[in-house]
Order: C-alpha cells, then structure tokens, then sequence
C-alpha cells in the first residue's frame, strides 16, 4: 500500500510545502491543522499540516512529534490562511506564522562544538575556529553567523567532515506550558463543633485555615491561603497530615480579566435598538458599516448584537486599532457580556498569549479582543466580527503577508459565515465606496448633546503668548485652557509627534543631525536625553558640538510631546499633567494606568500623540485643542487629507461627551483647506464626496486597485538599476498581459528613500479592473527581477495605506 504522507508548511519564505511520512503511531493526531515536529535538513523545525496524501516518493523523511491532541487549526482558518498567502503574494508558511502566537512556533538550534581545532583549513575555516574557541568551544550557528557577518551553514559542514567540530541540535521548544497551580481541597466534612473540636484541640490556627476554605467552597488556591488569609505553608501542611485535606496541583490559564472592572452597561435609546435591529437582519457572511458620529454609542450597538449570540455558544472577535484601546474596551465587554473575554495584543507576554489563544480554541473564552493579529483568534462557531474604528492605518501589518485586518475580517465572515460590523465616525473612503456593504447610521450623540462648537484658528494671524518658544501656543488656547483649569475640568491636547524638537540643526553651518541608516533627521528627545531615529530606533547621545564644523551650539528646531510638556508645567504649574505617547507608554499595561487616572479625575490634562484622538470616552473633558493640524497634511501620500481630516474629527469627538458639553479649538496655517472645513462641521459626506472627486484624476483607490511595488538594498546605484530594471519588465508584461484599464507609475525614490540602511525606490500598478491586477500581480511576484533573495529585492504590497 503506498505509504500515508502530508504536505507541511514551515514558517519560511519557501514557495512550496515540504512532503513527509506520516508514522502509523501518528496516524490519528496528523491531520490538516495540525502542529509537528519535522527533521529540516539537519535540525528540526515545528510546521503546520496542510493536506494529508498518499505518495510513492523515495527518501522523504518522517514527522518526528505531533504534540497536540487536536488540530491548532481549523478548516476555515486553513482556507484564511491560503486566501492571504495567495492574494497578500506570500508564502504560505508566512502567512501562518503571522496567524499564530510566535510562542507556538519552535525552532530548533545547531550547536557547533569544538573538537580538534587543528585539523581546521586556514582563511575563513579559521576565523571560524578562533571565534567557537574564544566562546568557551561552543557556540549556535545563529549567533556564529551574526558575529561573522556572513553564512556559515557550508563551513561547519566542511569542518565537521574534517573533525574540527561536532554539530549537534538542540529540538524545538513547543512553547510556554500552561501554568500549574497548587490547590487545596476539604476531603473530609466536620460538622459539628465537637468533631472540629476533636481534629484540631488546640491547633487554633488549622482549624482557621480549615473554616476559611470551607467559607470559600472546598477549594482555595494555596498561595492565596498564604498570601491573602496569611496561613503558612506549615498550616496547610498540617491539615494534609490530619488527612482532612489533599493539595493538588492543576493547569491555570494566566488571568486575562486581572483588574478589570467591567463597565456599567447601560440601556440602548430608541436609534441605537434600530441600529442593533438592522445588525440582527444582516445575512451570514455579510458585511456592515456602523456609521455613527462620536459618542452616538457604537460600542454599545454592536455589544449589544453579539450579547444573543454569546449566550446561545457561539463566539465572536472584537477588533481595536490601539493598544491604547483594549482596556476601555475590554472593560465595556465585560461589562456586557461577562468573563468569556480573552485579550490577544502584542504587549502580551508569548505564555499569556498562548494562553489566550488555547482558550479560546478550546472554547472555554468565546471573545476574542485584541489589535490587528487577534482577527486570527481560533474562536469555535464564529458569529460576528467586529472591526471598530475601521478607518485606522494600523489594521495594516507591515512585514510579509502585508494584510490588512479589515479586509482579513470580511474574507474570514465569508468563509465563516459570520456578521462583519465595521464601526467608524470617519470611515475609509474604501469602505464608504464599497457598494456590498450595508451602511447603518446613528446621527445623533446619544446624550443628546450637540456635536461640539469648532473653532479654526489661523497660526499666521494668531496672537500667541510670549515664551512658548516652537510651541505655537495662540492667547485664544491659553485662554480657554486657563479657564477649564479654574472650573475644573478636563483638557485634551493632541500634537502628533513625539520627541522633544523635530531635528538638531548647526546655527552656524546648517548641517542637521540624520540618522545614518534612515533619510530622515534624528528626532530630540529629553527623556531619556538623545537623538533617536523613528524608524529604526537608531539612538545617539546630543552632539556637544556640530559634527560638521565644530560650532559648540546646537539648536533643536521644531517640536514634540515633550516639549510641550516642558511647555504646560511651566505654563499651568498646578495643572495635573498626563502624556501618551510611544515613550510613556511602552510598558504592558502603561495605557490602562493612564486612563484610569484621567477617569478617576486625577489628571487635568492628558496630551499626546494620535493614540489619544479615538475611542476615548471621559464626560469631564470639555476643551479639546490641535496644537498643529498641518503635521500630515502636505505629507507625499495621496491619502493625508483623508488622515487628517480623521484625525481631528475624531479627536474633536472627545469633547462635550458629558453634560457640560465642550468645544474645540484647532490651530492650523492651513484654515480653508477643505478638510480642516469639513472636520470643524463634522461633515463627513461633504468631505467624501469633496475627496472621491479629487481620487478621480489621477485616479487613486477607490476608483483603482494599487500596488506598491518597493525595489531595496544596500547599494544606492544598484537599487536605482534595479527600479528601472523592474519597471520595464512590468510594463513589458501589462502591455501583453492586461489591457488599457492598468498601467505602471515610476519608477521614482521613495519619500522616505533610506530606511534600516536601505535605498528605497518605488513604483505603482494601478488598474480599474481588480480581477485583472489580482492575475498579473500573482504572476509578477515570483517572476519579476530580484523576486529571489539578494542584495536588490522587490516587495509587492497589495492595497498599501502608505505609499512613504
């Protein structure tokens, strides 16, 4: 009979799966969906199993371990999984990686030991020799390599075919193991006072211990008998010995919902039950928008809509964009639908992770909360997703598979059959335009109280206070900041960019500070003092003198975060300052601390970068002010209207949302550009309607489907060669392949043309027929020029929302 094989994919950049047997002791255990353990040429590597064969083929080796009772996978993320590799242009195996916890993926590792270093050839072999002597005679291969500069797989073969060194592998691991705990369990019944009488004579403190686990149930965590009830470990103990107790040790899922409070759920108004109405009636597999201005109750429409569906088993998935979001969030859901809550972000630790994702494949947790990766959450008999503030940029992921969580959700509601809510007070233009969704609208706040009074103030004409240095600080927004101060209220100021100052710049020759592995100047931060690169984290102590011509003075221009800080504490010194941005909030559970401040009313103004401009619920801010709106919009990407036009909209949301109403005051060069308009009306249609005819000529999505097509490497001639190289192989293949709806753009330098040290150029497909562009990109991906590992390579990015 010919023997039983599956075809497993590692997570590696490989074309195709690798084939392997299937032991008969497996035989059960290795199915589609499944983890395994599998030899790799000569180390072993843990794989998911995408289909199961029968094959002929001679020298294929056999799985090694299939560690989990069940599938990891279901059929329906399997199916998600080939859908983004096929239209994300990755590998399969990558789009799995990027599907599951890292924790869950193991690798093993080749140690090179020495032997006999004097057999060892000279040149490289040599180096290589004195480097595994000079750490200890044993080193990973991994680590070799990264010293060396350069692959070493093909010396250690050849050394360890001459004796100079042994290779052996260390196996997988299979990721973090669930945490045991320890607990302590009555086993036998007492009564009456005289039996305790009798047990514990005059053992006081046991027949406490004793009285207060059985007040508790039976059963009580030891180290909460220790730590909580204050009994020592020669307590417990002792009632083990009296054989009236038994410790046991069981697997606990780390604590998703610790500190938690849930959220007061309140009742749904007449609109919003309309709104949850609509939401019932949607089909299977179909997809909505929930359009509702700011503080109209989004959040509690579609809680309310899943709650039907969590109390009859099934499950569903709750997107947020922000880190800064999941505590708020993850409040209001516990609030509404109890402790089924799992929360999936990257801030997590890999054991809370795996934990996370075990229970909800499990089904012990049937909602997942999370950012952009949880849209892969192995929930069981999926009901609903929901993808809130569906608008924002970070729903796409940056690395290989390039998706884009939005769009992710609605494929997987179509496979699943499962209800897409996407929720926004600014939708994407993409979303807006698609005529497939339904679009469900809530027009009023639900407290009834006017949207706030926007004011734009011209930062050419404005008077501003003396002292604010690069803070352009008008007298109108100090005034109105004074005055909430004094009635004790609460403040929000938004200025989207970090740091202390934009650049260090030479008073005397000009020269700036750059980052010498970024085009991009080197940003001033205070705290920690330095010049540090935000892009790729490239970080140099400040200049005593210009580098360039030795002047001793350096001059930060610009402003940031923290100088504004600097600003306010000297401006308002009594004023209860809170800042967010990447700096202050890198901790896991930074944010959470920092709104419950804010919500405790602890912090009279909270400033920040854009994770402070959605989502964010606080009755007593009454004052919103946009320090600079202009910061994103001149920016080279055809899309920073409609960010910045998001941005302050929904930043200005967060004022008059209690019942001492509020207004806002947005600071700006630029107050008759069309955006800034339309955001001080909370006019929405105007601004789409204003922007999809602009998208026109030259036409931009949503009109076309794009491609960003980015040619990089090291060598900045090489890179430049390599563009137009592909760019005239594309246009080779869409005048034989495609027709008049596509066309190439470029090629041409990137925006940011030098990123982690290397030169970036681009160029555009672009094409009115989706179906068509879908073809020929799959077809250029693997074939186009520097499709293959080198020093030049092409990536191709499907849908980008940054062409930078």
């Amino acid at each position: 009979m010919t023997p039983a094989t599956c075809q497993v994919a590692l997570p590696i950049p490989a074309d195709k799966p690798y084939e392997y047997l299937i032991p008969a002791s497996m035989a059960d255990r290795v199915e589609p969906g499944a983890r395994v353990v599998v030899p790799v040429r000569s180390q072993q590597m843990i794989g998911v199993v995408l289909d199961l064969s029968r094959s002929s083929k001679a020298g294929l080796k056999q799985v090694l371990l299939a560690p989990d009772q069940r599938p990891i996978l279901s059929a329906g993320l399997l199916d998600l999984a080939r859908w983004l590799s096929g239209y994300y242009l990755a590998p399969i195996g990558l789009s799995l990686r990027a599907m599951m916890p890292s924790a869950l993926w193991g690798r093993s590792r080749l140690i090179a030991q020495l032997r006999d270093p004097t057999a060892a050839p000279g040149g490289a072999s040599r180096d290589i020799i004195r480097l595994i002597e000079r750490s200890g005679g044993r080193i990973g291969a991994t680590q070799l390599s990264r010293k060396l500069h350069r692959p070493v797989w093909e010396p250690l073969q050849r050394l360890a075919r001459v004796g100079a060194v042994t290779l052996e592998t260390e196996p997988p691991d299979l990721g973090p193991r669930q945490r045991k705990e320890r607990i302590l369990v009555l086993t036998t019944r007492l009564p009456s006072l005289m039996e305790r009488e009798n047990v514990f004579g005059k053992a006081r403190r046991q027949r406490e211990a004793y009285e207060a686990v059985e007040a508790m149930g039976g059963e009580v965590a030891v180290s909460h008998l220790r730590e909580k009830g204050g009994f020592s470990s020669a307590v417990l103990k002792a009632l083990v010995e009296r054989n009236v107790a038994r410790i046991e040790e069981r697997s606990r899922d780390r604590d998703f919902l610790e500190n938690v409070v849930p959220s007061r759920h309140p009742q749904p108004i007449n609109a919003q039950i309309d709104a949850i109405s609509d939401i019932h009636a949607l089909e299977p597999g179909k997809s909505a928008l929930l359009f509702g201005v700011t503080a109209s109750g989004k959040t509690l429409v579609y809680l309310e809509a899943l709650r039907p569906e969590i109390e009859k088993g099934s499950s569903a998935i709750i997107l947020v964009p922000e880190i800064a979001l999941t505590p708020q969030t993850i409040s209001r859901v516990y609030g509404a639908l109890g402790d089924t809550v799992a929360i999936l972000h990257s801030r997590l630790s890999d054991g809370e992770r795996a934990d996370a994702w075990r229970s909800l494949a499990s089904g012990e947790r049937r909602v997942a909360v999370g950012t952009r990766s949880a849209i892969f959450a192995p929930v069981q008999r999926l009901a609903a997703i929901v993808v809130d503030e569906e608008h924002d940029t970070s729903y796409k992921h940056g690395e290989s598979p390039r998706y884009h969580a939005r769009d992710v959700a609605m494929r997987r509601g179509i496979i699943e059959g499962a209800k897409v809510i996407l929720a926004s007070a600014t939708p994407s233009l993409e979303t807006w335009a698609r005529e497939s969704i339904t679009v469900i609208s809530l027009p009023q706040r639900i407290t009834e109280q006017p949207l706030p009074e926007v004011s734009l103030l011209d930062l050419r004409h404005e008077p501003r206070v003396s002292g604010s240095g690069a803070v352009p600080w008008t007298k109108t927004l100090d005034v109105a900041v004074d005055a909430e101060l004094a009635a004790g209220n609460q403040i929000i100021l938004l200025l989207n960019r970090r740091g202390f100052a934009n650049f260090l710049q030479c008073p005397e020759c000009g020269s700036v500070c750059e980052c010498p592995q970024c085009s991009i100047s080197l940003t001033v931060h205070r705290t920690p003092e330095g010049l540090r690169c935000h892009y790729c984290g490239h970080t140099e102590p400040v200049p005593m003198a210009c580098g360039q011509c030795g002047h001793p003075i350096q001059r930060a221009r610009g402003m940031g975060t923290q100088s504004l800080e600097h600003w306010l504490a000297e401006r308002f010194p009594t004023a209860r300052l809170a800042r967010m941005d990447a700096d202050t909030t890198s901790g896991k559970w930074s944010h959470r601390k920092i709104f419950d401040a804010v919500a405790r009313g602890d912090v009279d103004i909270l400033f920040g970068t854009q994770m402070i401009a959605k989502g964010l619920d606080f009755p007593q801010v009454t004052l919103v002010g946009v320090i600079d709106a202009d910061t994103a919009l001149h920016l080279p990407d055809f899309r920073s209207a409609e960010r910045t036009f998001q941005l302050i909209a929904q930043v200005a949301g967060r004022a008059g949302r209690g019942r001492l109403g509020g207004r806002v005051l947005i600071q700006t060069r630029n107050p008759i550009h069309y955006a800034l308009e339309a955001a001080a009306k909370h006019d929405f249609p105007g601004f789409s309607q204003r922007e999809l005819a602009m998208r026109e000529s030259p036409a931009y999505p949503p009109h076309v489907g794009l491609v960003n097509v980015v040619v990089s490497g090291l060598n900045e001639v090489a890179v430049a060669d390599g563009a137009v190289k592909v760019s005239e192989w594309l246009r080779g293949l869409v005048s034989t392949r495609a027709d008049a709806t596509m066309d190439v753009i470029g090629p041409a330098p990137a925006p940011l043309a030098r990123i982690k040290r290397r030169w970036r150029w681009h160029m555009m497909l672009r094409g009115t027929n989706r179906q068509l562009l879908d073809r020929v990109t799959r077809y250029a991906a693997v074939r186009a020029p520097f499709t293959r590992e080198g020093p030049v390579r092409v990536v191709f990015d499907r849908d980008p929302v940054s062409v930078l």
